[in-house]
């Protein structure tokens, strides 16, 4: 899978609210009403993930979701990412 230019990315990014470009990877952050509710969400998120076999990393503090998509053996943003991003913003809603 190739990397998409930059300029390809900020394009994509304008279907995807609440997502921006940052450290050479798709970044959001997502806040819960509490831990569980985060946990839950990180939960449902692995699932999908796993199916695709394209893992986020993401870091989780009480009720806070920060999240990283890029494709390491592309070294940097591809489809495969925004693919994760649209799961993960149909699970999030």
């Amino acid at each position: 899978m190739k990397a998409l230019t930059e300029k390809q990315i900020k394009e994509k990014l304008k279907e995807f609210e609440g997502w921006d470009y940052q450290e050479g990877a798709l970044h959001t952050i997502f806040e819960f009403d509490d831990f569980k509710e985060a946990f839950s969400a990180m939960t449902r998120i692995a699932f999908e993930a796993e199916k695709l076999q394209h893992h986020p990393e993401w870091s989780n503090v009480y009720n806070s979701l920060e999240i990283y998509l890029s494709t390491h053996d592309a070294e940097g943003v591809t489809e495969k990412d925004f693919e994760l991003a649209k799961i993960i913003d149909e699970l999030i809603g």
